[in-house]
């Protein structure tokens, strides 16, 4: 008569039969899972590069360089019927370079209904618009209407605030609240009268850098013509 196997036999083929692939003691790594894996990895990619990008955006500070790089060129601001802020400013101007994050807020929030030029004294091609429009002082900003019509100016440093108000008079075709508005500019040296005999302020930057007596010599020799004739 054959023997019936024992309890030990039958015990060890049950946990074999546990052990061997499929069995429920692991999680399965079924295409669902892997899916939703890949989909975390991606995420987690994703929100990596964009932090990245948006901490170099907050410690990226606009510089008149490039500011000059997406100027509007000044011959397709005064014929393309836009309004138009010309700023006058120099690479070694302190209050240049002072107003840059507030141009470059501006130009982020106009420039697609204003032309943003920015024209450089240092650069003698200007020369012929320093004169027209009496650039005595940098930074100076003069808005011009659609029709490339001179209607206000700003020299020095200026609040954000008056730019905004001066630029939705312009876009409305109104007079500019702030047509005539002054800010700080470098101060000026008692003995720079004896070198300015025109009496038009200058400041310490113009006198170092040799541009005072280039423009007196030139205003003295020239006409004041329409600044729309001259092109870029």
């Amino acid at each position: 008569m054959a023997t019936p196997p024992s309890a030990n036999t039958g015990s060890k083929a049950g946990s074999g039969a546990g052990s061997g692939p499929g069995s429920g003691s692991g999680k399965k790594n079924t295409p669902g899972t892997q899916l939703r894996n890949g989909l975390i990895a991606l995420t987690a990619i994703a929100l990596s590069i964009l932090l990245f990008f948006g901490l170099r955006a907050q410690t990226s500070v606009p510089t008149l360089a490039s500011l000059a790089k997406a100027s509007v060129p000044l011959e397709t601001a005064l014929t393309n019927a836009k309004p138009t802020l010309i700023e006058f400013y120099a690479d070694w101007c302190t209050s240049c370079q002072a107003m840059a994050p507030t141009m470059a807020g501006l130009e982020r929030e106009y420039g697609d209904r204003i032309n943003f030029v920015m024209l450089n004294i240092d650069n003698d091609k200007w020369l012929p618009e320093v004169l027209a429009y009496r650039v005595d002082g940098i930074p100076q900003f003069e808005f011009l209407s659609a029709t490339a019509e001179a209607v206000g100016n700003s020299i020095g440093e200026q609040p954000p605030a008056i730019f905004a108000a001066n630029l939705d008079a312009l876009l409305a075709r109104t007079p500019l609240p702030y047509a005539q508005s002054k800010g700080t500019v470098s101060s000026m040296k008692p003995e720079l009268n004896a070198m300015n005999p025109s009496g038009n302020n200058a400041s310490d930057d113009d006198v170092a850098k040799g541009n005072l007596a280039k423009k007196n010599a030139a205003r003295n020799s020239i006409d004041r013509d329409d600044p729309r004739s001259h092109g870029g």
